[in-house]
């Protein structure tokens, strides 16, 4: 497999375990990485508990969303790369109907291991927001 094709399903990957509520999945894409958000930075299982702590996740074990991850650029320069893409946060929990709840864009860093690529950084930004009450956990 291409460096484009792997950046791009680990990029894909991230979404699908978010979506799946697989929140130890997603903290195992930053175990040698950070991800950082309008929370903070946070590492491996500390992405995970993170999840954990602000995401409302519903009988069927998810999150009831669908990431759609769009206008992916990738630049790979050895055993590094980085990329850009925008998100789009949909959710349809019970008693609601289907709608955005959030878009934004991710900038990535990433770094070949013996194992393959490897989130370094991935920086979140939300630009727009829609109601996120059925998603995100009230702050203390």
């Amino acid at each position: 497999m291409d460096d484009h094709r792997a950046l791009e399903n680990l990029v894909y990957t991230y979404a699908s375990l978010v979506d799946a509520g697989d929140f130890d999945g997603v903290g195992e894409l930053f175990a040698e990485g950070a991800f950082v958000g309008s929370g903070g930075a946070f590492r491996g299982a500390e992405v995970a508990q993170m999840l954990r702590d602000t995401v409302i996740v519903y009988e069927d074990g998810t999150p009831r969303t669908k990431h759609v991850t769009t206008n992916l650029a990738l630049e790979v320069d050895g055993g590094t790369a980085s990329g850009r893409a925008y998100f789009t946060v949909l959710q349809a929990a019970p008693g609601l109907p289907l709608q955005t709840i959030a878009a934004g864009r991710y900038a990535d860093r990433f770094t070949r291991t013996a194992g393959g690529w490897r989130f370094t950084e991935r920086r979140a930004a939300v630009d727009l927001a829609g109601d996120v009450g059925h998603h995100l956990r009230p702050r203390p």
